[in-house]
């Protein structure tokens, strides 16, 4: 089993949004690798961020991801962080990535400035999403088999623009 696209990207790209759009297109299953956690751990992220910290999440996110690519075969979107992981980064080498990219502008919109997201929670979220995009751009191209922007498109027009280039990637 491998999925058929894993959805990776900063938070505001559209992974949540798009993932299970692209999966009803593709008519296959949708799963959400932060949803497995947050099942598996029995609260929220941003709690496991609380009470744990992020190298606690970040090993339980490693494990997830591990799990579902074993054992789903529809589209499986992974958190914004999944690909700073090496071990992540190699588990994905034999997938179909596709990678959903945001300016800050429009992410910033699509997120807004909630507390929901650890990551952007602080001082000043504006700079601390800037610098998590320009940190994580060359990785989330390293991984990626598939990129397509998402700024000025609806999620329809995404899943479209996904669907389309996944058609021209060779059957293996």
């Amino acid at each position: 089993m491998t999925p058929r696209a894993v959805i990776v990207g900063p938070p505001g790209s559209g992974k949540s949004t798009v993932g299970p759009k692209l999966a009803e297109r593709l008519g296959v299953a949708f799963r959400d690798s932060d949803d497995d956690i947050v099942e598996r751990a029995g609260k929220s992220i941003a709690d496991i961020f609380t009470e744990e910290g992020e190298p606690a999440f970040r090993e339980q996110e490693e494990a997830a991801i591990v799990t579902a690519l074993a054992e789903h075969e529809g589209v499986l979107a992974v958190g914004g962080g999944a690909v700073l992981a090496p071990s992540t980064r190699a588990a994905f080498a034999d997938h179909t990535v596709v990678f959903l990219n945001v300016g800050m502008a429009a992410g910033l919109k699509r997120v807004g400035l909630s507390t929901a997201r650890p990551l952007l929670a602080g001082v000043n979220p504006r700079a601390t999403y800037k610098s998590l995009l320009d940190a994580r751009l060359p990785v989330y191209r390293e991984v990626a088999t598939i990129e397509v922007t998402t700024d000025d498109r609806t999620p329809d027009e995404v899943v479209e623009a996904i669907a389309e280039l996944l058609d021209r990637l060779p059957t293996q």
